[in-house]
């Protein structure tokens, strides 16, 4: 009696281990499987992934801060004709009417294209880029609209160089409270100006 009790408990004891190995080899191809299908995005893929119409970015910084990564993709990254088109189109969402307005689609891809030659010609990229503070975003009126203004200093590397532009963005309040870009200059430019 006492050997059938020892057989019996061997035997569940050697069934317990071997549900716990196919469990684990089970796990194990399935997690395989799943780390397998991963794809990883682009920066292009990963910009053109955000529907503007659900998500709008919300106060004028994060508008200049998702137009500086459209920006960067533009100067930096390798992308299809067809992405190229979808990454202006979607810059181009982001204008105040009256700035979208200046150019057909047409000609704004073909002087996006020209200006893109030109920066990689000269061996450009935009390494980095930094918004003011929310709290140094100027808010004021004028003519019966709402208006932003911050800046934004981009970092270009020039081959080994490293060289800093500040550009001064203006950006108005659309109907659907929507900051939209109405335009933008180098800040030495528009300080000049003042």
């Amino acid at each position: 009696m006492k050997r059938f009790k020892s057989a019996r408990g061997a035997f569940f004891l050697m069934l317990l281990v071997i549900i716990v190995l196919i469990a684990y080899y089970t796990l194990s191809l399935k997690t395989k499987k799943q780390s397998e299908n991963i794809v990883t995005m682009t920066p292009v893929q990963t910009v053109l992934n955000r529907d503007l119409n659900k998500d709008y970015p919300p106060t004028p910084k994060e508008v200049v801060k998702y137009y500086s990564e459209i920006t960067k993709c533009f100067y930096n990254e390798t992308y299809t004709d067809e992405e190229l088109e979808q990454l202006a189109m979607q810059a181009k969402a982001m204008y105040d009417d009256k700035l979208a307005a200046n150019k057909s689609d047409e000609d704004y891809i073909n002087d996006l294209k020209a200006e893109i030659a030109g920066f990689r010609e000269q061996n450009y990229t935009i390494s980095s880029y930094a918004t003011s503070a929310s709290t140094d975003v100027e808010r004021f009126s004028q003519d019966g609209y709402n208006f932003a203004r911050l800046y934004c200093t981009y970092f270009i590397r020039i081959g080994t160089v490293m060289q800093s532009i500040e550009e001064v963005y203006l950006l108005r309040l659309d109907e659907k409270e929507h900051w939209r870009i109405f335009g933008w200059d180098l800040a030495s430019a528009v300080e000049d100006r003042d």
